[in-house]
């Protein structure tokens, strides 16, 4: 066989075939999830839903809804946190050309189409779409809506601490820093000068007094691995089914558990209620929505589980080791956190907050760790909210998958093709042992057959 050699690089044919073009059998899973998508009708859906924000007859033709949502949808089966990222990996890759849709002679979309799409399209309609995914698990039954969890997490922004400016004043970190040194004294302060000032000045990281001038609704706050940063707070309310997220909601990264949970609630209840009225799905969910919520410590505060018992939702939630409590004047809040603290005590009680990390946490990991989407490369809680809508969405369609085809993510199908190799490797070094201790009985007792002295010796 004669060794093939790579082509130089040349002038290419002015015309060519469209039977010459490359093409390629497809990605099955994207081929499965593209059949639920059609059966469903997403396409026809969308495009309804999306009318109202393109002229008739002007301007160029545009991106197809169907195809901006599905570009989403890549970013996090493939683990893509920006938008740029999406449009270079839907370039190279014949089977996501499939995917969304795409004929060989059309290009597919580009970052700044696709950013100026997601600038187009309101946030309300991102969250019918998002609504649109959870009622497609619903005729699944992967939906209940009796039983939530909530959880939240920080988002690290796309904005630098060393830009941050004065609420007041719009001054800039340094030229403060030269001001207080300036004021002491210090005419001309070197680096090591405004170093010392700024090392034990209280509230220098203060929320109230700086801001970024670029993202206003970034926070200064401490990340999950320690580093302070500008940040976002992600929170998500999870049905306790199957563990499909029914609410995401994106809010100031510096405020507490204890306050931001009522608006992720409040999003969760409005879901579910859609659900529970919609023909399609009315059966399929609970008939009492939001019954119970499961949440870590950092949710606990007497008026918190005062305004749970208010709203008629039975709380489980840790509670931290305040020491003695004293209860006088307070008789709601004590009736409130003891009710709650029986609850979490009780066999169900502990048996939910068990599977917080199966349900909750896991899907955090997927959604941001694995799905990219830890670091964000959008600016304001309108932006963002809007990608973690389809993002999350796409979490919801990979549980959906994974209850139809047995794989919740395409990159998933090689660690199956591994997982199957290491299980019959383990059979055979499972046989292998059973195997050469028969074939040593059995030349034993060929020898002891021949040799009967031998066995007498023994």
């Amino acid at each position: 066989m004669a060794m093939g050699k790579r082509r130089r690089a040349g002038q290419d044919s002015l015309w060519v075939s469209h039977e010459d073009l490359p093409r390629s059998k497809g990605h099955p899973y994207y081929e499965a999830l593209n059949q639920i998508l059609r059966h469903f009708g997403f396409d026809d859906w969308v495009e309804e839903v999306c009318q109202r924000f393109y002229h008739a007859k002007l301007g160029r033709p545009s991106i197809a809804p169907g195809v901006y949502f599905r570009c989403l949808l890549v970013g996090y089966f493939e683990g893509i946190d920006s938008e740029r990222g999406i449009a270079w990996r839907c370039a190279d890759s014949l089977s996501l050309r499939q995917f969304l849709g795409l004929s060989l002679e059309e290009n597919p979309p580009d970052h700044s189409s696709l950013s100026r799409t997601r600038r187009l399209i309101d946030l309300e309609t991102h969250q019918r779409v998002f609504v649109w995914i959870l009622k497609v698990l619903a005729t699944q039954d992967l939906i209940k809506g009796k039983t939530v969890g909530l959880d939240a997490t920080t988002l690290e922004a796309n904005a630098a601490l060393r830009s941050i400016v004065r609420r007041d004043t719009g001054e800039g970190y340094d030229a403060f820093l030269t001001g207080l040194a300036q004021a002491s004294g210090i005419d001309t302060p070197t680096r090591e000068d405004l170093a010392k000032i700024d090392k034990h000045r209280k509230n220098k990281g203060s929320n109230d007094d700086w801001e970024h001038p670029h993202d206003p609704d970034a926070r200064i706050t401490k990340l999950k691995d320690g580093r302070t940063h500008l940040a976002h707070k992600e929170e998500h309310a999870v049905d306790y089914a199957h563990g499909a997220v029914v609410a995401v909601t994106v809010q100031p990264a510096d405020e507490g558990d204890t306050t931001t949970w009522r608006e992720t609630t409040e999003e969760a209840c409005q879901h579910l209620n859609v659900l529970k009225d919609d023909p399609l799905t009315q059966d399929h969910v609970h008939d009492e929505v939001f019954e119970e919520v499961v949440a870590d410590k950092g949710y606990h505060s007497n008026q918190t589980m005062v305004d749970f018992e208010e709203i008629g939702i039975r709380s489980y939630v840790s509670e931290p080791d305040r020491g003695r409590r004293h209860w006088k004047g307070k008789a709601a809040a004590r009736d409130a956190v003891y009710a709650n603290r029986r609850r979490v005590r009780g066999q169900r009680g502990r048996a939910l907050l068990r599977r917080r990390g199966e349900l909750l946490e896991r899907g955090f990991a997927h959604q941001l760790e694995t799905g990219g989407m830890r670091r964000t490369h959008l600016r304001g809680h309108a932006n963002i909210l809007k990608r973690l809508l389809v993002h999350v969405g796409g979490f919801n369609l990979g549980l959906l998958m994974r209850h139809l085809v047995g794989i919740g993510k395409p990159r998933a199908l090689q660690s199956a093709r591994l997982a199957i190799f290491a299980a019959i490797w383990t059979c055979i070094g499972l046989v292998r042992p059973l195997w050469d201790l028969c074939r040593h009985l059995r030349l034993t007792a060929r020898v002891f057959a021949h040799r009967p002295h031998l066995g007498l010796a023994v």
